[in-house]
């Protein structure tokens, strides 16, 4: 096993062991799952890949996630179970020919010892095409068990071929609740932790460093270690004047309801829909400079597109769905840029909320009303028998008439004369407006 993946065995008191200093976050690492804080959909008690682990039984794999989520924590138990040889590699120091040694050692370890071999490579979107072209016939004929670690996207970043042969474990952003729950196990334990330091810490002090971690684990705890540098002795208390002086770029006032978080999501939305392209990206700085989560603005914006640009401008939305790719394909610092080009575009564009309020009637109409059945002539008629029960018989094609429209019944006659949209004068919903308008105008 490579002595990286357990830095923090046999640390003590002061966080060194033989290796030297090891940092709080590593020796922090949960050395089993009932250690483990967060990611239940990967590793609780029923998910196939613990079970797979506690088997001894783990498949090829990539763990694909943001910082401080866990992949490397995960390849650390497997290294600790598994009975086959382990072996680590970064994929930024380590090229063709370590592979080619590893696979050597490997036909070795299975002809001689019927041991299997893992290979974890760090960072494995770091190798390039032929050097992931290598691995590719030992995963496939099981010579090598492959565990990678990613933060990019590996449908981007791995060739499909290898992709083919392994599964995709996706690990999301720790929780504020599970960041305390972590930094609460090192403020007491006295082995790897800082227990012996006996440091007081409120719960709102602990909850202002989860979310100025930005949900990642290793920020946590490298906060947690370096608040507990600025006081002398043990007993001390971490403050969050202590915080500001550690992490006051990122530190926003924070109070347990988390008003001031819903506050600033709040006042983001409201001026985007008052089109104000300034004030909507004070918020949203204020929104990264806090690590807020990249996916929760992205979404809000392409909730704003839909519900307050709507049809005025149906680009928007476009473009607010291109910046939620974005901003989990790129990450921070440079999902800043795109999350700005849509909040100003968001902001500036014409306004129209018909679409949103015409779900809303249609939904309540659903909800309240006798709608009747659909009309037979709309019914599905790709059926056999379908023209005997008369579906689809009196339906005609709109593409066979000029303007490729012409006049039928589409609402249930149980809701004729219903109208749910209403589109407005505003931007391209008024060439929509017009176009129906002409469309409909001889309507009875």
């Amino acid at each position: 096993m490579d002595t990286d993946m357990d830095l923090f065995s046999g640390a003590n008191q002061s966080g060194k062991n033989e290796n030297g200093y090891s940092p709080l976050a590593v020796r922090m690492r949960p050395r089993s799952f009932d250690e483990f804080i967060g990611q239940e959909a990967v590793v609780g008690k029923q998910c196939y890949l613990r079970k797979m682990i506690e088997k001894d039984q783990i498949p090829s794999l990539i763990l694909f996630g943001p910082p401080g989520t866990g992949k490397t924590t995960l390849a650390q138990m497997v290294a600790n179970v598994t009975h086959s040889d382990f072996e680590k590699i970064n994929a930024v120091s380590a090229g063709i020919s370590d592979i080619r040694k590893i696979v050597d050692q490997a036909k070795e370890q299975l002809k001689f010892y019927q041991k299997r071999t893992i290979i974890f490579i760090d960072e494995i979107h770091r190798f390039n095409k032929g050097q992931q072209d290598v691995l590719l016939p030992y995963v496939e004929d099981g010579r090598l068990i492959l565990i990678g670690a990613t933060t990019e996207n590996p449908y981007f970043e791995v060739n499909h071929p290898l992709l083919s042969r392994v599964r995709i474990v996706k690990l999301v952003l720790l929780t504020t609740i599970q960041l305390v729950e972590i930094l609460k196990q090192a403020l007491v334990d006295e082995t790897r932790g800082l227990g012996f330091l006996q440091l007081k810490c409120s719960d709102e002090v602990l909850a202002a460093i989860a979310e100025a971690s930005g949900g990642d684990a290793r920020v946590a705890l490298n906060i947690l270690e370096q608040s507990s540098s600025m006081l002398s002795g043990t007993g001390g208390e971490i403050t969050i004047d202590i915080l500001y002086e550690i992490v006051g770029d990122r530190l926003q006032k924070y109070d347990k309801k988390g008003d001031n978080h819903y506050d600033t999501v709040s006042a983001f939305i409201k001026s985007m829909r008052g089109s104000d392209p300034d004030a909507a990206l004070h918020y949203l700085a204020r929104m990264l400079v806090s690590g807020e989560n990249l996916n929760f603005i992205a979404r809000r914006i392409a909730i704003c597109a839909a519900e307050d640009v709507g049809n005025a401008d149906p680009q928007a939305l476009v473009l607010a769905m291109a910046t939620v790719q974005a901003v989990q394909f790129l990450g921070m610092p440079e999902a800043r840029i795109p999350l700005a080009q849509a909040v100003t575009y968001v902001a500036a564009a014409p306004k129209s909320n018909a679409a949103y309020l015409a779900i809303d009637r249609a939904l309540q109409d659903v909800r309240s009303k006798n709608c009747g059945a659909v009309p037979a002539h709309l019914r599905d008629a790709h059926y056999k028998g379908a023209a005997k029960l008369g579906h689809g018989i009196e339906y005609i094609y709109p593409h066979d008439f000029p303007g490729h429209f012409t006049i039928q019944q589409y609402l249930p006659k149980e809701l004729q004369g219903s109208q749910y949209y209403l589109p407005t004068e505003n931007g391209q919903e008024k060439v929509l407006k017009d176009r129906l308008q002409q469309c409909w105008k001889n309507k009875k």
